[in-house]
């Protein structure tokens, strides 16, 4: 500790005071925070009494399937929700048991358990999963599967705001197509950017194997989109091998803001295609290693808007045509928790080390615009005990060398700091930040009600690197309005900027502030995972057109 504070001392002021050395000093924050989350990291659980079946065979599984409502529970046996059950397909026993680790006769592992756990817990059609052994008189161990299933056919009527600009949405969704597991969506929205019309169809378990399949199209007011998917992942961390292909094309119109108004504008269409394979000697000595090659086709053709009214602003055309090489190391290490990121919901978290890399040569005698070395790099890694305090860090960057110059290169740095105070309440902080060299003209960083600064329009601020800090106590209700609902509260403060070029000009604003409060709802009945924020912004900073009150209503993953 000592050798970090003379490193802080020993740098120039004017540097450390810079755009640059805001960043320098959010870096050493998050360090700091790091090794005193590590001091006071706690000593893990001792493993369950399942542990001590470890080993033996797998006699009978168990499928414990509830419905949407437990009408054994006087609260929820009424007309409406036994309707509900009645029209509710159920998940099919093989959408489950596919999904398992653990087959009949295989040795019981609590730490296949424990993943099926979370492979099974990441279907929208599942509230929970919860899987139990059971010892026999024969010496084997029932495994006894306990899922809770979620109502998931819901006609899509929703509006949101955020940032002073509204959404609107209107369809049909479903997330288990007769119990399968299949999604599929019919939906109209429209927003700040167009209106479009879209089908979508996502199948993850194709013909009961781990193929997943993902078609979608939309037809929109600037252009079309079609997206087609076909990929084997690595779905467990002892998965031996991985494959698949993505194909991608889309035309529309994009737009570059000044203090959350569009100043500029283009057409872009996009044709990507990519194709893979990997391969793995799965789990050793809790730690695994990925190894990937593939090809990508990108293509990117700019041009003005036909009859647009904005000044066009058009970035170069790129292509490139390339092959790479990935790897990716993991450490096998997870937690749960509840009342974190949702509400009253089993969470899973991933707290253990985690490096991806990927290195790709694209060259121009291959079809390529130009010769450019693409790479992107990720590191993650969690110090403490979701119990307790914890501190979940990760690290990004990504970009392209050519003819010796650095294009395009982005750094990003993300830190989420949990303190759990009781069951009901949770301090949170988080810092991110991300720094940007020669950007894209398509690749503005940009700052705004719709990227964490609450109290201000949508992408107010534009730059190529921004710093954001949040912090928010966080409470969880008891009230549970119509056994339908988790309902929390949170008092947040946001402060956040933009550095470097604004590539249409704009002043910046410097630092910016704003305080607010806000209710969230979870839906605990349907297939939503998401949860409805309603908050109320102050800004604190800013120019003195925008409003001094801001009002957010919009569906976020995360608390």
């Amino acid at each position: 500790m000592n050798q970090l504070q003379d490193l802080v001392v020993e740098l120039r002021m004017e540097a450390f005071y810079s755009p640059m050395g805001a960043f320098i000093r959010a870096s050493l924050l998050l360090l700091l925070a790091s090794f005193a989350a590590a001091a006071d990291e706690a000593e893990r659980q001792p493993e369950d009494a399942a542990a001590e079946l470890e080993g033996l065979p797998i006699g009978n599984i168990v499928l414990d399937k509830s419905d949407v409502f437990d009408l054994t529970d006087p609260r929820e046996n009424n007309f409406l929700y036994r309707l509900a059950n009645k029209l509710h397909i159920v998940t099919k026993d093989k959408v489950i048991t596919k999904q398992l680790l653990l087959k009949p006769g295989e040795p019981y592992s609590k730490r296949l358990a424990d993943e099926s756990e979370r492979i099974l817990r990441d279907n929208k059609y599942l509230y929970d999963a919860v899987l139990t052994p059971k010892k026999t008189a024969e010496g084997t161990a029932d495994l006894h599967v306990a899922t809770r299933d979620v109502w998931t056919l819901k006609p899509i009527l929703s509006v949101s705001r955020r940032g002073g600009e509204n959404k609107t949405s209107f369809g049909i969704q479903e997330l288990n197509l007769v119990g399968r597991g299949q999604k599929i969506l019919l939906e109209r929205t429209e927003d700040v950017d167009r209106t479009s019309n879209t089908f979508e169809f996502f199948d993850q378990h194709l013909g009961r194997s781990w193929i997943s399949a993902a078609v979608l199209f939309a037809d929109s007011s600037d252009g079309q989109t079609q997206f087609l998917s076909l990929v084997r992942p690595f779905y467990a961390l002892d998965t031996r091998w991985a494959a698949g292909m993505t194909a991608f094309d889309s035309d529309s119109r994009r737009a570059l803001y000044d203090l959350g108004e569009e100043a500029a504008e283009y057409q872009q269409q996009r044709q990507r295609f990519s194709a893979f394979g990997g391969w793995s000697s799965g789990l050793r000595d809790g730690w695994v290693r990925r190894y990937s090659a593939g090809v990508v086709f990108d293509d990117n053709q700019f041009s003005p808007v036909v009859d647009g009214v904005l000044p066009p602003a058009v970035p170069e055309d790129r292509e490139f045509i390339y092959p790479f090489l990935g790897i990716e190391v993991l450490q096998d290490q997870f937690e749960t928790a509840q009342n974190r990121e949702q509400i009253d919901r089993t969470e899973d978290f991933y707290t253990g080390t985690r490096f991806s890399a990927t290195l790709g040569w694209a060259d121009e005698s291959a079809g390529s615009s130009q010769d450019a070395l693409l790479y992107t790099a990720s590191y993650g890694r969690g110090f403490g005990s979701l119990q307790k305090k914890a501190l979940l860090l990760s690290a990004s960057a990504s970009g392209r060398q050519e003819s010796g110059d650095s294009r395009n290169v982005l750094v990003g740095i993300d830190a989420r700091y949990f303190n759990q105070q009781s069951d009901k309440r949770v301090f949170y902080a988080t810092v991110s930040g991300t720094l940007g060299h020669d950007l894209d003209l398509d690749n503005v960083v940009e700052l705004g009600g719709d990227s964490g600064l609450r109290g201000y329009p949508l992408r107010y601020q534009s730059g190529d690197s921004k710093l954001l800090l949040t912090v928010e106590q966080r409470y969880f209700l008891d009230w549970y309005p119509f056994r339908l609902f988790r309902i929390g509260g949170a008092i947040f403060a946001d402060a956040g900027r933009t550095w470097g070029d604004n590539p249409v000009g704009g002043q910046s604003q410097g630092w910016l502030r704003d305080v607010g409060f806000g209710l969230r709802f979870a839906s605990t009945r349907s297939g939503v995972d998401k949860i409805v924020h309603l908050d109320i912004a102050f800004p604190l900073d800013g120019d003195p057109s925008i409003d001094n009150v801001q009002i957010l209503l919009e569906s976020k993953k995360r608390f």
